[in-house]
């Protein structure tokens, strides 16, 4: 992890950052500043591949996020080696995302699939709207925003114990 001063660097990962991870992280933002935890955060995503590097968020992704109240902010990337060491949390949203950060270098054990942070959850994972219609983009608005309660309380246990506190 990083520094015991520096933030709790946390980035969202989906396939190609312009649907799932732009959206979890705007939204986490959003609950990161009404917790008041968001100075002690560096909130990033990014894809495990770089097809849209530059681009901004999907349209539908956007009116999903503007319409539920959030910012719907963002540019593409794929992600870089230095991710795999200058992270705390890899949040990604579904099992093929996590083997490939795995494999890519990660440290298993600050890899973790969104949906395991919404207790009432049907299945693990955040399925990518990309190839459907408006309505997968409203579902994966609502599968996020019941994650963000517990990876609230992750991320504080997570800073409690970085700064020495637990």
């Amino acid at each position: 992890m990083g520094s015991a001063r520096g933030p709790f660097r946390i980035v969202f990962i989906c396939t190609g950052n312009i649907c799932r991870s732009p959206a979890a992280e705007n939204i986490f933002r959003e609950h990161a500043r009404r917790a008041g935890m968001l100075p002690d955060l560096a909130i990033d995503s990014a894809g495990t591949g770089g097809w849209h590097e530059g681009e901004g968020p999907d349209p539908r992704s956007v009116h999903a996020l503007r319409g539920a109240g959030y910012a719907a902010e963002g540019t593409a990337r794929g992600l870089r080696d230095g991710d795999f060491l200058g992270h705390d949390l890899f949040v990604c949203m579904d099992r093929s995302h996590v083997r490939d950060v795995v494999a890519r270098g990660a440290p298993r054990d600050r890899v973790v699939l969104m949906r395991d942070f919404d207790p009432a959850r049907g299945h693990d994972e955040v399925p990518d709207p990309y190839y459907g219609g408006d309505e997968g983009f409203a579902e994966m608005i609502a599968m996020l925003e019941a994650s963000m309660d517990g990876l609230l309380g992750r991320v504080r246990e997570e800073i409690a114990r970085k700064r020495g506190g637990a």
